[in-house]
């Protein structure tokens, strides 16, 4: 349903420490990332992913959506900015993951923007 929290990703550091500090604290898991520098994460409810080299970074929260391309035009439209910076990675991580955009509201406030991959 779009509008619906659909992923969050959190960035630290180094993810083998990130892996083992929320691990440990929620007992969430932990699978190689499609980027293969983070990971997948599995929690009992949300899905999400965690990459590094992003230090003091706050988590990001994705909402779904149907249709990235009319997604990203609405978010344009009423003042919001898209990321420059491409998440979506490879052919095969859309395959497997879908399609991820970083946008700012129209007062500058990250959120991000999920499209579930296509059914196989």
């Amino acid at each position: 349903m779009t509008g619906e929290p659909a992923f969050f990703e959190i960035g630290v550091e180094d993810p083998e420490r990130g892996r083992a500090f929320y691990g440990a604290l929620f007992g969430w898991t932990f699978e190689p990332g499609p980027s293969g520098s983070g990971f997948a994460i599995g929690t009992p409810g949300l899905p999400g992913g965690m990459h590094g080299g992003d230090r003091d970074a706050s988590p990001y929260l994705f909402f779904q959506v149907e249709n990235m391309d009319a997604a990203l035009t609405r978010v344009r439209e009423l003042g919001g900015t898209i990321e420059e910076a491409d998440v979506e990675g490879d052919d095969d991580s859309v395959r497997a993951f879908g399609r991820f955009r970083l946008c700012r509201d129209d007062q500058g406030s990250p959120f991000g923007l999920h499209q579930r991959p296509a059914a196989s």
